[in-house]
C-alpha cells in the first residue's frame, strides 16, 4: 500500500495503489477532453476504464456535433438555445443551456486543434446537416455518418501525444471517502478481480449512460449505469432518470433483437427520408409541424402508437430518393449495417423501430461538472447539467461532453488551488460493497416491457416487485457483479421517479396520465437512504459549486 490510505479490506486485500491529482473514469468524449485539459493545466491525471480505451459509446455517435460557428445565415447561438429548450419539454435549466451552447464554438475549435477533421462543405467550411428538433442546418459531421469515430480517434491520438496515462480493464467499484464524506479516490478491480486503490483529491465520472437497462439499445455493452451507482453510493443525488430517450430509427434486425442494435442516424431524415408504415402511410403526418424532423420523443411516440394500432413491430424509413453513390458517400456506416441484413436503402425502405438511446438525466452537476459531494465531479451522459431536460436535442451530447469535460478539468484545478479538496491520506480503502444484484436478463425484460416508451402505475409496480424479489445481496468482486449491481440500483431509482411523475413529458410517457401537468415542470432528484434504498428528494438544487 506504499504507506497511503488505510485499508478496510479483510486480510489487507487492497493489493496495490496509484496516486494522481485527478482520476477520470471513462474514455468517451467527456473523459478524454477533461484528461487533456487537466494535463494542460499541469495536473497529474490518470484515466481508468473497465474496457479497452476505445470501448466506450463515443465511437457510435453517427449524426455529429450541433454547434453554431457563425457561417450559416440566419442561425445563432440564441436560436440553438431556443431549439434546445423547446425539445427539453420545460425542464432544461436555461442558464446552463445558454452557458454550454455558448461555449460550443470554442470547444469545437479546440477539438479541431487536436486533430479532428470534419467533412468539408462546398464553400470550404464544414459541411452541415439538420436533425430532429433543429430549425437550422447546424450539425457538423465527419466520415459521413461516423462523427463519433473521428472524435474518438482525435482525442485518443492527442492523449497519447500528451502522455496521458490510461489504465485499461480496471472497473471502478466505489469511491474512497474521508470521515467527512469527501471523495478522495477510487476502489477498482483489475481484470482478474484483484482490488486496488487510486488515491486522488478529485474523481471525475465520465462513464456514459444506462442503455443496458433495456433489451434493445443503441449503446454498447459497457453502458451499465456504473457512474450513477457510484455517485449515489457516494452521497450525490441524481435527477431526471425517468427521461430515457428512445431513438426512433434503429435498424430492425428481427423479432426479439437484443443488445446493441445499429442506429440509423437522424441525419438520413435530415437529407429527406420519410417514415412510413407497412401500408405506405406517413407516420408523422399531422403529428408535429416539423414532421419527420420533430424532436425524438415525438417521433418515437408516433411510431409506437402506429405500431400498436397495426399490431406490428417495425415501420420503414424510405430513403430511396437518394441514389446509391450518394447514400454510400453520406451514410457509409448505415449502408454497411443495412447491407448486412439484406437491405439496399437506395432501393428498399429501411425497417426501423425505436430503441433505448440516451439518458437525459444523471448525476446532478453544475455546468462545471461539480456535484454536491466535494471531490466528486461528473461530465458527459452520466451527468445531469440541465442541458437536456425531458428530451435531448439531437447532436447536443458530443457538444456537452466537449464543453463540460473542459470546464470540469478547470473546476478541479481551481478547487485544488483553493485548497477545498480533501487530503487523500484521510480516506480509508473501503471493503468491497455488498449490495443488491438482480439477474440482468430478468431486469432487462421487465424494464423493456413496463418502463420503456409507454408506462403506467401498474407496470412500474411490477418492475419494482420483480427487482425486490430477484435481487440478492452480493459482494462486488467481479466486473459483471459491479455492472449488474449498477443496473439494479439505476433501475430502482428510475422507477421511483417514473412512478412519482404522474404526467407525460418529453421522453417520459405515462399511458395512465397522458397529459402534461404544469405542476410537474420541475426535476425529481433521487438519493440513497442510509440503508441504501433510492428515495425521492426535493427538486434538483446543488448546495455548493454554483455555476
Amino acid at each position: 500500500m506504499d504507506g497511503g490510505v488505510g485499508c478496510g479490506q479483510p486480510d489487507g486485500a487492497c493489493r496495490w495503489e496509484a496516486r494522481a491529482d485527478l482520476v477520470v473514469v471513462g474514455t468517451g468524449v467527456a473523459g478524454l477532453t477533461a484528461a487533456l485539459r487537466a494535463r494542460e493545466l499541469g495536473m497529474n491525471v490518470l484515466v481508468v476504464t473497465k474496457d479497452a480505451v476505445d470501448g466506450g459509446n463515443t465511437r457510435w455517435a453517427q449524426g455529429g456535433v450541433a454547434v453554431v460557428l457563425g457561417d450559416v445565415p440566419g442561425d445563432s447561438v440564441d436560436r440553438h438555445v431556443a431549439d434546445t429548450l423547446a425539445a427539453g419539454g420545460g425542464l432544461c435549466d436555461t442558464d446552463a443551456t445558454a452557458a454550454i451552447i455558448g461555449d460550443g464554438p470554442a470547444a469545437v475549435g479546440r477539438l479541431r486543434d487536436r486533430g479532428a477533421r470534419f467533412d468539408p462543405g462546398a464553400d470550404g467550411g464544414p459541411a452541415r446537416t439538420r436533425e430532429g428538433g433543429h430549425t437550422a442546418f447546424r450539425v457538423v459531421h465527419a466520415g459521413g455518418d461516423a462523427t463519433g469515430v473521428e472524435v474518438e480517434r482525435a482525442l485518443l491520438a492527442a492523449s497519447r501525444d500528451g502522455r496521458v496515462p490510461m489504465l485499461e480493464h480496471h472497473v471502478a467499484v466505489d469511491t474512497l471517502r474521508t470521515p467527512a464524506g469527501d471523495v478522495a479516490g477510487l476502489l477498482v478491480l483489475d481484470g482478474s478481480g484483484v482490488p486496488g486503490v487510486l488515491t486522488a483529491p478529485a474523481v471525475l465520472l465520465a462513464t456514459g449512460g444506462l442503455g443496458q437497462l433495456y433489451q434493445a439499445t443503441t449503446n454498447p455493452a459497457v453502458a451499465t449505469a456504473d457512474g450513477v451507482a457510484i455517485a449515489l453510493r457516494s452521497g450525490a443525488p441524481v435527477a431526471d432518470l425517468e427521461f430515457v430517450q428512445f431513438h426512433p430509427t434503429v435498424l430492425y434486425t428481427g423479432e426479439g433483437a437484443r443488445g446493441r442494435c445499429p442506429l440509423v442516424t437522424e441525419a438520413v431524415r435530415g437529407e429527406g427520408a420519410v417514415l412510413v408504415d407497412s401500408t405506405g402511410e406517413r407516420v408523422t403526418a399531422g403529428v408535429h409541424p416539423l414532421g419527420d424532423l420533430a424532436p425524438r420523443d415525438v417521433v418515437s411516440a408516433a411510431i409506437t402508437r402506429r405500431l400498436a394500432s397495426l399490431g406490428e413491430d417495425h415501420v420503414f424509413l424510405d430513403a430511396t430518393h437518394l441514389d446509391a453513390p450518394t447514400f454510400q458517400r453520406r451514410f457509409p456506416t448505415v449502408l454497411a449495417a443495412c447491407l448486412a441484413v439484406g437491405v439496399d436503402p437506395s432501393r428498399t425502405p429501411i425497417p426501423v423501430s425505436p430503441a433505448a438511446h440516451f439518458s437525459c438525466g444523471g448525476v446532478v452537476t453544475t455546468v462545471d461538472g461539480r456535484t454536491a459531494v466535494p471531490g466528486l465531479y461528473a461530465a458527459g451522459e452520466v451527468a445531469r447539467t440541465g442541458l437536456h431536460g425531458a428530451n435531448r436535442l439531437a447532436s447536443n451530447s458530443l457538444l456537452e461532453g466537449l464543453v463540460v469535460g473542459t470546464r470540469a478539468a478547470e473546476a478541479v484545478a481551481a478547487d485544488l488551488a483553493l485548497g477545498v479538496l480533501a487530503e487523500p491520506r484521510l480516506a480509508a480503502c473501503p471493503p468491497v460493497p455488498v449490495v443488491p444484484v438482480a439477474d440482468r436478463d430478468t431486469l432487462q425484460r421487465v424494464m423493456s416491457r413496463y418502463a420503456g416508451i409507454g408506462r403506467d402505475a401498474e407496470g412500474l409496480a411490477v418492475v419494482g416487485s420483480v427487482l425486490d424479489v430477484s435481487a440478492v445481496d452480493r459482494p462486488l468482486a467481479t466486473r459483471e457483479l459491479v455492472e449488474d449491481a449498477a443496473l439494479t440500483l439505476a433501475a430502482r431509482a428510475l422507477i421511483a421517479a417514473a412512478a412519482s411523475r404522474t404526467e407525460s413529458r418529453g421522453c417520459h410517457v405515462r399511458d395512465d396520465f397522458p397529459g402534461v401537468d404544469p405542476e410537474w415542470a420541475r426535476s425529481l432528484t433521487v438519493r440513497l437512504t442510509p440503508s441504501g434504498q433510492p428515495m425521492l428528494d426535493r427538486p434538483a438544487v446543488l448546495t455548493r459549486g454554483a455555476a
